[in-house]
């Protein structure tokens, strides 16, 4: 592998023009391509070891790349289960772990038909990407089972769900030091229980720490507050981050701001549903809602909280409700501001690209855009915000989660009485200073001081500690994108920040015994 003029691969180079790409070989193309453009920079880097010559630094690189680009260790096994009415299926599953550069490694569990090893190896690479790009000292990983949870009861559920969490545990793929899962799709805090339920009766019995092998799970089962809207809220974030810079707004010719803004969300689960919700309290006018089963839309703009409600209420789609006509999906393609994309990967195809004329798409699914649809959205100057930056709002409040269970205690239990005894002692004595000196007045908190005499809430630390994540995340990578002069490629950028980040974490750590 030459360093110095690095190019992408010849076998990955046609990605960038394939309609449809495996998924794998999508984001394996995304990373060879940031490492084109930042390759120079790393060599640089590695100019602080002086006792190196420069061929031991082109081999280090080179080293460190191929580790990067590597997926660690996949597990694939199958079980039998037997169904209600007697019949016995083969139950297919799967978990990857890409890296290993941090422990835990950190990543979902979905259950779906379309998962295969192919699949669950591209997400646990994205994961390593995502959490190295915000800050989050994980390893990448996902797992899933390829299944249809429609087609069964819960009691069947519960037991894929526990006999998954047995394999998991005898092949030493979770544990609070090891690999920590979480919901995805089809997935939730129910999942969650049975697993961590599952392991600390069997191999984490004597696990001090047995609890915060999986993330997501129920505040009552050790959850945190805050988690369920974390990534919709974290779409929500990059969006306003971005939408207020000037730099960018400039780039693509947008005024500044969610004043006037209109949008439209495609996928209207848990990502889409409190993204646009969040959107819609800031102003923006949500025209228009893509689901599966159908297209909703109103030019006055749809109650997003009232058909947030109604799906939750009637647990299925959103046909059918009140205030908002059923249109066919070219909503997508008419014009509006922002795309929210929080579906499945690979939605956003090259024929799509060519047609949308929004200006900023966010991605709250992983992987949704192909690369031939990135350089089409590019050359028509469409701000993309990336999975990698836009959708880790949910693993960055897992981590914060993931801390509590560690701790085993809530955020902000222990001080909760003590701030609210200090701040009414504080009022009391400017009361009293003001008495003796011959000024009756009685003082008393305001509105938004009365909320916070107690101090900050665990609702309060989750959301305030995600949104100086994200926040930072999102300067990381405008940072990069102006330092390679990468225009509107916030993918690229995205790539690259995670990449320094990892490499630095191997250069520091070593990568071979």
């Amino acid at each position: 592998m030459s360093v110095r003029g690095y190019e992408v691969p010849a076998d990955l180079q046609k990605v960038a023009s394939d309609p449809d790409p495996s998924f794998y070989r999508m984001v394996e193309y995304y990373y060879h391509y940031a490492v084109s453009v930042c390759e120079p920079a790393l060599v640089e880097y590695l100019k602080k070891h002086t006792h190196m010559s420069d061929k031991k630094r082109q081999q280090r690189v080179s080293g460190i790349l191929k580790v990067m680009g590597s997926c660690n260790s996949s597990l694939q096994f199958e079980y039998p289960l037997q169904r209600k009415n007697g019949e016995y299926q083969i139950i297919e599953a799967y978990r990857s772990q890409h890296s290993v550069h941090r422990l835990p490694c950190k990543g979902g569990i979905r259950f779906s038909t379309a998962v295969d090893l192919s699949e669950v190896k591209a997400l646990a690479a994205l994961m390593t990407y995502k959490n190295a790009c915000s800050n989050i000292p994980f390893g990448g990983s996902k797992g899933g089972i390829c299944i249809d949870p429609k087609n069964f009861s819960v009691a069947e559920l519960q037991r894929i769900t526990r006999r998954y969490t047995l394999e998991l545990a005898k092949k030493n793929y979770i544990g609070a030091g090891i690999d920590v899962p979480a919901p995805d799709v089809n997935t939730s805090g129910r999942e969650m229980s049975w697993i961590v339920d599952t392991y600390i009766k069997t191999l984490g019995y004597n696990d001090l720490n047995a609890a915060a092998c999986v993330t997501g799970k129920p505040i009552n089962g050790g959850g945190i507050h805050g988690r369920v809207p974390a990534t919709g809220r974290g779409v929500f974030m990059t969006i306003s981050v971005f939408i207020h810079d000037e730099y960018f707004m400039k780039l693509i010719s947008l005024e500044p701001g969610f004043k006037n803004k209109t949008a439209v969300v495609e996928g209207f689960g848990n990502v889409g549903s409190y993204a646009a919700v969040y959107l819609q309290q800031e102003g923006v006018k949500i025209i228009g809602v893509l689901e599966y089963d159908c297209t909703l839309c109103n030019n006055d703009g749809i109650d997003i909280k009232g058909l947030q409600k109604y799906k939750h209420d009637n647990k299925g789609s959103a046909k059918g409700f009140p205030g908002a006509k059923e249109c066919n999906k070219d909503i997508i393609l008419s014009k509006y501001d922002i795309l929210v994309v929080a579906a499945m990967e690979k939605t956003l195809t090259a024929d799509i690209a060519k047609s949308l004329q929004c200006k900023i798409v966010a991605e709250g699914a992983n992987g949704p855009t192909v690369p031939a649809a990135d350089k089409v959205l590019q050359g028509k100057n469409i701000l993309v915000l990336p999975d990698l930056l836009a959708n880790a709002g949910g693993v960055t409040v897992s981590y914060f989660e993931f801390l509590k269970n560690l701790n085993h205690v809530s955020f902000g239990k222990l001080s909760i009485k003590f701030w609210r005894d200090s701040n009414t002692a504080l009022l009391d004595s400017v009361e009293k200073s003001l008495k003796a000196s011959k000024i009756d007045a009685r003082i008393a908190p305001t509105p938004m001081f009365q909320s916070m005499m107690s101090g900050a809430s665990e609702k309060h630390i989750v959301n305030s500690g995600l949104e100086y994540s994200m926040t930072k995340a999102c300067h990381n990578v405008m940072r990069a994108c102006k330092e390679h002069k990468l225009g509107v490629d916030l993918r690229t950028s995205a790539y690259i920040t995670a990449i320094e980040k990892i490499f630095t974490t191997y250069d520091e750590q070593g990568l071979a015994f």
